[in-house]
């Protein structure tokens, strides 16, 4: 078993905001990121699998950048992800559960069409944090 990574770049906004609590308690729970604010995000996929003795790949690196591109990069690139992108609708945006969409979205298709495992989705929201997905448990 071998393990292969992509990475991809987008520029997207969010507001870490509670509908159900009030403004006070959106600040002191999220502080000024309880505001508009914006980031350019980094995603890494990995995937796992055994090497194809043909080809010398686990996966088509260019076949990976493909799918992400089309299935999460053109769907959140320069958004607000609080309301512009369909798959987190009814979602709080925190980069832990936009990894887990993520990982919902592109698991199956991985799965099913290129017969590799997600290993793993990687999101970073800044240079001192990210999270990392392993999908459920």
């Amino acid at each position: 078993m071998i393990r292969i990574t992509r990475r991809e770049y987008f520029n997207a906004a969010h507001r870490l905001y509670n509908d159900k609590w009030s403004a006070e308690k959106n600040f002191e729970v999220f502080g000024p990121c309880s505001r508009l604010h914006g980031h350019n995000w980094e995603l890494y996929v990995t995937v796992e699998g055994e090497v194809n003795e043909e080809t010398g790949f686990v996966m088509d690196l260019k076949k990976l950048k493909d799918l992400v591109k089309e299935t999460i990069i053109s769907k959140v690139d320069h958004t607000y992800l609080n309301e512009d992108v369909d798959f987190l609708k009814g979602i709080l945006p925190s980069t832990e559960n936009f990894a887990i969409a993520i990982w919902n979205i592109l698991q199956p298709i991985l799965r099913d069409t290129y017969g590799v495992q997600l290993y793993e989705v990687k999101l970073q929201e800044t240079e001192n944090h990210y999270a990392q997905y392993y999908g459920p448990k």
